[in-house]
């Protein structure tokens, strides 16, 4: 199994302060359109199949690979991402929290297993060698931060 876990500030010095609700807004565009977020040519189709009261439902694209995701919003709070079919299966969740001074985070954390794989055997390994690497997760949410500044500044948020 793969389990990693990376938290950021929101609002580092010298960085324009986003309020809770910004932060919100980007990652529920994030969840519904990945392509905005991801390096270009990393994601090449993120359409919202199905939406329930609950839920909804997106089919990807991304790094070659064909996946579907059950995500789940918790508004002002955390989005899930179960990921139904492709190479992994597990979840993957973002948490907006703040911190004991009340700054808020942005936390990343997943538990998954590749599909077809030996638990443990050395794609899994790799795997999480990739999550905890600078190119990980952490960096995934500094770009989401990144992104949801420009949004924000060209009015598009």
């Amino acid at each position: 199994m793969i389990y990693s876990t990376a938290t950021v500030a929101v609002n580092p010095q010298g960085e324009t302060r986003l309020t809770r609700e910004q932060v919100w807004k980007g990652l529920e565009r994030k969840a519904r359109d990945a392509r905005l977020f991801l390096p270009p040519g990393l994601c090449t189709r993120c359409d919202v199949t199905e939406e329930s009261a609950t839920h909804f439902v997106r089919d990807a694209t991304i790094a070659g690979a064909d996946l579907r995701e059950i995500i789940v919003l918790e508004p002002q709070r955390k989005v899930t991402f179960f990921q139904a079919t492709g190479p992994r299966e597990g979840a993957i969740i973002n948490e907006l929290l703040e911190d004991e001074a009340g700054e808020l985070q942005l936390k990343f954390y997943c538990y998954l297993g590749l599909r077809d794989k030996q638990p443990g055997g050395p794609e899994e390994q790799a795997e999480q060698a990739q999550f905890d690497s600078d190119k990980g997760y952490k960096a995934a949410l500094l770009s989401t931060l990144k992104r949801t500044r420009e949004l924000l500044a060209q009015g598009k948020l």
